[in-house]
């Protein structure tokens, strides 16, 4: 059977403040700003809505899997290698908190980065097949 969803089209993170977070993400990650008020704003980016949602303190889209460990709800897909070796030297510029390049064993490699809200966001070096055919990216 095939599957019934087509794609996600709108993800929601926490917020503390709407708007410096509108702005870090408009300036650290290029999003589009297409609406925003006191309790959220809709931000336009890697080809999906996210809506930024005024949150209390402490809130994040992080979760703990069994082993205590944090995991990222997120992960971003560049095309290749370099590409992603070349953003995450953009984001240490930028002083955005990145952890190191990892081979984690599959194909391609990673790397998890943090907004100021610590929201964790996981960078894969590997285009989905769907999504490069779409785009016509080989």
């Amino acid at each position: 059977m095939k599957g019934k969803l087509s794609r996600v089209g709108t993800t929601y993170l926490p917020v503390k403040e709407v708007e410096e977070s509108a702005t870090w993400y408009a300036e650290h990650l290029g999003a589009k700003v297409n609406y925003k008020d006191n309790d959220k704003a809709i931000l336009q980016f890697a080809d999906q809505s996210f809506f930024l949602v005024k949150s209390p303190l402490g809130e994040s889209a992080n979760f703990t899997d069994s082993y205590g460990n944090e995991c990222f709800s997120v992960t971003f897909e560049v095309n290749g290698v370099e590409a992603l070796a070349n953003l995450h030297q953009d984001f240490k510029g930028r002083d955005i908190n990145v952890g190191k390049i990892e081979d984690r064993g599959h194909a391609g490699r990673n790397f998890v980065f943090y907004d100021p809200n610590g929201n964790k966001f996981d960078v894969w070096s590997e285009l989905s097949p769907t999504f490069r055919a779409l785009h016509h990216q080989k």
